[in-house]
C-alpha cells in the first residue's frame, strides 16, 4: 500500500495542471479522507510558510458550499488539506452514471457559485476548479473544495496593488472554469475534449484560439435562456462574460427559480421591489398635485384623462387599480381589460384619481443621477413609439388605447431600468458589438432577449407580462403585450387584437431602428417595413409620415428638463424623411402614395 504520511493511498480521484485528489485512509482516525496536495511544491521554507498561512486563513471561511477543511499540514517537502469523504462523492463521480437534467445541473452549479462568490467576497480564489473540486451528497447539496491548494507564488517584495490585481484575475478565472463546469454536465461530454479544464482555458480565445460555445447535441434538450447564460459564461471576448461568481449565480438562479415556479427568481424579486418602491415613480410632483386640486373636479373626464397620459406611472396606476377592483368584483371577464382613461377615471371617481396620485413614488426613487438620466431617455423612447404606433394606426381604431398598449409592450424594459438599473446597463452593454478582428471582421452584439437572458435568467417580456397578470389585466391584452419576434415571420393580420399588435411591433422596432447608427438606420426602416407591409397595408410613404409627425409633434415626458434627453434615438429631421419616402417606390402591399396617413383623421 503506498502511503503519503500517516494516510493510505487509495485511489487516485483527478490530476490537474495544479493538483491532485486522492481517496486517502486516516490510519490515526481509522477514517476515508479526501486529501488534496498541489502539483508543484513550494521551493523554500518562506514559500511553505506563506502556503499554510493562506491555506490556515482560507480553512476560517465558512459557508454552506464549501467544504469545511479537517486539516491542513505538511509531509515534507509537499503541503496537503483533507476533507471528510462524508461530505459525498465528486461530480465527477456523479455524471459518470449519467448526465443530469439540465434543472439539476443548473442546481448544481448555483450552490458552487454561492460559495465561490462568498470566497472570492473574502479575497480568496480557487485557481483549480474541476469537476472533482465538486462535492455532492445524497441530497444534492453541493460543496467546493480545495480552495487556495493551488496558491499562485508572488515576490516577496510584490506591493498591495499587485497583489489585489492578481487576486481579482484568478476569481475571474474561477467564474469562467465554472461556466466550463456547467458546459461539461450540460453537453455531457468533456469540453475540447480535455479532462483538464485549466487546459480547456488555455485553449480558449482570447489566450487560445478555440472557441466554446454549446452545441445542439445534447443528452436533453437545453431551455433557450440557459443556453445563453452558459454561452455568455464561455464567451470569446473576455469583457462578454461573467466577471463576478454572484453575476453569474443571480442569473442561473433566476433561470432556475423560474422554471420551477411561474413566479420565482427576478420575477418574485420584481414584486418584492414593487411593494417597496411602487411600479415607477412620478415624473413630476406638478401633474400629481393638479389632480388632487380641488379644481379639477369641474374639469372633464377627458381633460383629466390627458392629463393622466403625460404620467407613465400614472396611467400604469390608474390601469392597475380599475382593472384590479374588477377583478375583486368578478367582472373581469365581463368587458375585458379597461384599456382608457376617461373609462378608468369615470369608474374611480376623483377620489380615486386622487389616491391613486397619492400613492406614487416621486422622482427619481431609488436611482442616483446616471440611473435616473438612463430612465428619461427610455420614457422618451417609450412615448415616441406610442406616438408613431399612433400614426400608424388603422381608422376607426382609438389612438389612446394604442398608445397604452405600445407603454404595455415596454413596460418590462420600464420595469428593470427602475428596479435594477444596475442589470439594465449590464443588458445594453452586452447588446453593443465587440471591437471587429481579423477573425471577426463583423463582430454582432447579443440581441436583447439573449442579453436578458443572460442577466437576469429570463427575458423582460416575461417579466412584463408577470406583473399584468399580478395587476389583472386580461388575455387579451397579455396577447397585444407581446411584441413580434423578429426572427419571425410577419403573418397577415386577422381580428382587431392582431391588428394593434402588430402596429405597436412595428412602431417599436421602426423607434429601435432610429437608434442604430446612421448608416444602418435607414436599412432598418426599410427591413421593419417591408416585415409589416402585407399584414398592415402600409408602405414607406405612411412609415416616414409617421416617424415625421411623431418627431415633430411629440414633447418630452413629464420631469425631463432637457428635450434633448435621449434624443440619440431620433428620426432625422422631417424634410429629410420627406424627401426620402419621395424618393421611394411604395412596397408590395403598401397603401398608394396619395393615400392620407392612416389614422390622422380617425377618432
Amino acid at each position: 500500500m503506498r502511503r503519503f504520511g500517516r494516510f493510505e493511498l487509495r485511489a487516485l480521484l483527478h490530476k490537474s495542471q495544479r493538483s491532485m485528489l486522492w481517496l486517502v485512509f486516516d490510519t490515526h482516525h481509522s477514517q476515508e479522507m479526501l486529501l488534496m496536495v498541489p502539483r508543484e511544491k513550494p521551493a523554500t521554507e518562506a514559500a511553505m510558510l506563506q502556503w499554510l498561512k493562506t491555506m490556515d486563513a482560507a480553512s476560517r471561511i465558512h459557508h454552506p458550499n464549501l467544504g469545511h477543511v479537517v486539516e491542513a499540514g505538511r509531509v515534507d517537502p509537499w503541503p496537503y488539506v483533507t476533507y471528510d469523504r462524508a461530505l459525498g462523492e465528486t461530480l465527477e463521480e456523479r455524471i459518470a452514471r449519467g448526465a443530469p437534467l439540465p434543472l439539476d445541473a443548473a442546481q448544481w452549479v448555483a450552490q458552487a457559485l454561492e460559495g465561490l462568490a462568498f470566497a472570492h467576497e473574502a479575497g480568496h480564489a480557487h485557481r483549480d476548479i474541476q469537476l472533482a473540486h465538486l462535492l455532492i451528497d445524497q441530497g444534492d447539496h453541493v460543496r467546493v473544495i480545495g480552495l487556495e491548494v493551488a496558491q499562485e507564488t508572488l515576490p516577496a517584495d510584490a506591493d498591495f496593488n499587485a497583489t489585489r490585481r492578481a487576486a481579482r484575475e484568478s476569481a475571474e478565472e474561477d467564474v469562467v472554469a465554472i461556466g466550463l463546469v456547467l458546459h461539461r454536465l450540460l453537453s455531457g461530454k468533456p469540453v475540447l475534449d480535455e479532462a483538464d479544464l485549466r487546459q480547456v482555458l488555455q485553449r480558449m480565445q482570447p489566450q487560445g484560439q478555440e472557441l466554446v460555445r454549446m452545441g445542439w447535441e445534447t443528452p436533453y434538450p437545453i431551455p433557450e435562456p440557459l443556453r445563453a447564460i452558459v454561452n455568455r459564461a464561455t464567451d470569446r471576448q473576455a469583457r462578454q462574460r461573467y466577471h463576478q461568481a454572484r453575476s453569474f449565480w443571480r442569473a442561473l438562479d433566476g433561470w432556475r427559480l423560474s422554471a420551477e415556479q411561474d413566479d420565482g427568481g427576478p420575477i418574485a424579486l420584481l414584486k418584492d421591489k414593487m411593494q417597496r418602491f411602487g411600479h415607477l415613480p412620478s415624473t413630476t410632483t406638478r401633474l400629481v398635485s393638479t389632480a388632487m386640486s380641488a379644481a379639477m373636479a369641474s374639469q372633464h373626464a377627458s381633460e383629466l384623462a390627458a392629463l393622466a397620459l403625460k404620467d407613465m406611472a400614472l396611467t400604469l396606476e390608474l390601469l392597475r387599480r380599475v382593472n384590479n377592483a374588477l377583478r375583486q368584483q368578478g367582472h373581469q371577464n365581463s368587458g375585458g381589460t379597461v384599456l382608457n382613461m376617461q373609462r378608468a377615471i369615470a369608474m374611480m371617481g376623483l377620489n380615486g384619481l386622487e389616491d391613486a396620485a397619492r400613492a406614487l413614488k416621486p422622482w427619481p426613487g431609488p436611482m442616483n443621477e446616471a440611473q435616473a438620466t438612463f430612465m428619461q431617455s427610455l420614457l422618451r423612447r417609450v412615448q415616441r413609439a406610442g406616438e408613431v404606433a399612433q400614426a400608424l394606426r388603422p381608422a376607426g381604431y382609438d389612438g389612446e388605447v394604442v398608445y397604452l398598449i405600445n407603454l404595455m409592450q415596454n413596460l418590462g424594459r420600464l420595469l428593470v431600468q427602475y428596479h435594477f438599473p444596475d442589470d439594465a446597463q449590464q443588458i445594453r452593454q452586452l447588446m453593443v458589438a465587440p471591437e471587429p478582428t481579423e477573425e471577426h471582421p463583423n463582430p454582432r452584439g447579443m440581441t436583447e432577449q439573449g442579453a436578458a437572458y443572460a442577466v437576469l435568467g429570463c427575458d423582460l417580456e416575461s417579466l412584463g407580462l408577470a406583473v399584468a397578470r399580478y395587476w389583472g389585466l386580461g388575455e387579451e391584452l397579455q396577447h397585444m403585450m407581446r411584441r413580434q419576434p423578429q426572427e419571425t415571420p410577419v403573418r397577415n393580420a386577422e381580428g382587431d387584437t392582431e391588428i394593434l399588435r402588430l402596429t405597436c411591433s412595428l412602431a417599436n422596432e421602426l423607434i429601435d431602428a432610429l437608434g442604430l447608427p446612421e448608416r444602418k438606420r435607414q436599412t432598418a426602416i426599410e427591413l421593419a417595413t417591408r416585415r409589416y407591409a402585407r399584414a398592415l397595408n402600409l408602405g414607406l410613404r405612411e412609415i416616414y409620415d409617421a416617424l415625421g409627425t411623431a418627431q415633430a409633434e411629440g414633447e418630452p415626458p413629464a420631469g425631463v428638463s432637457d428635450p434633448r434627453v435621449g434624443a440619440a434615438a431620433t428620426a432625422a429631421p422631417r424634410s429629410r424623411l420627406r424627401e426620402r419616402a419621395e424618393q421611394t417606390t411604395t412596397s408590395a402591399g403598401a397603401r398608394p402614395a396619395g393615400r392620407p396617413v392612416p389614422g390622422k383623421d380617425s377618432p
